[in-house]
């Protein structure tokens, strides 16, 4: 997908009816020794950390259940949208656990400080609407009878993406990202090169060339 230049937006939902992804499967973590655990965290993290630097834009169509890893599965991706009727939670420390795929570092950085703390010491489970209320996700919808309502949204979104110039919204992912981390100045930097490697494009030329012939621009990623 990564190296893929026809992918523009990638799309993660379950075939799993009423379940996003449930997170870790806590019978199997229970035969693994603590260096066996340590591992299996790791590489779970790591998973997480790819999805994010994926270029393209990432939606999570949140159907059903997104608990523990499902929820930091979901946190990795840009934008998120969930059923109403979707339960979400970072529910390690109510087995004895901490988020260790990122949701320590991301819920914080979506929802803030403080209710990422809360919603994390106390393991809760909120459900869609109360996530959308949060800022956790960008759109909650009505549950409908296939199941599928919040892919049939995310679909509706990714729509709304893909007849936008490609390398600009890699770039501009890629400035928010960087920039996030960072003091305003170095934002101010980090935007500057990546809108110094868009000037070139022939998609920026053909944005000004549509605006002037008074035309839907056909974009091509390059």
């Amino acid at each position: 997908v990564r190296f893929d230049e026809k992918v523009r937006v990638v799309v993660f939902k379950s075939e799993v009816k009423g379940v996003f992804c449930a997170g870790a499967d806590l019978k199997e973590r229970e035969k693994m020794d603590d260096a066996e655990v340590g591992l299996f965290v790791k590489r779970l993290r790591n998973l997480m950390d790819e999805i994010a630097a994926l270029p393209v834009p990432t939606i999570a169509a949140i159907d059903g259940y997104a608990l523990g890893g499902g929820l930091e599965l979901a946190l990795a991706c840009d934008l998120r949208v969930a059923a109403s009727s979707a339960k979400m939670g970072l529910i390690e420390t109510t087995r004895g656990l901490l988020p260790g795929a990122g949701g320590t570092q991301r819920l914080p950085r979506c929802i803030g400080v403080a209710l990422a703390k809360e919603l994390i010491f106390t393991g809760r489970q909120i459900d869609g609407q109360q996530a959308f209320s949060m800022g956790l996700v960008n759109h909650t919808v009505p549950q409908n009878d296939e199941g599928d309502a919040a892919y049939q949204r995310a679909l509706t979104l990714a729509k709304e993406i893909l007849p936008q110039a490609p390398f600009a919204v890699k770039m501009g992912k890629l400035a928010i990202n960087r920039g996030m981390e960072v003091d305003i100045a170095s934002g101010m930097a980090i935007e500057g090169m990546c809108y110094a490697q868009n000037i070139p494009t022939r998609d920026r030329q053909e944005g000004m060339a549509a605006f002037r012939e008074k035309r839907p621009p056909r974009f091509i990623g390059k």
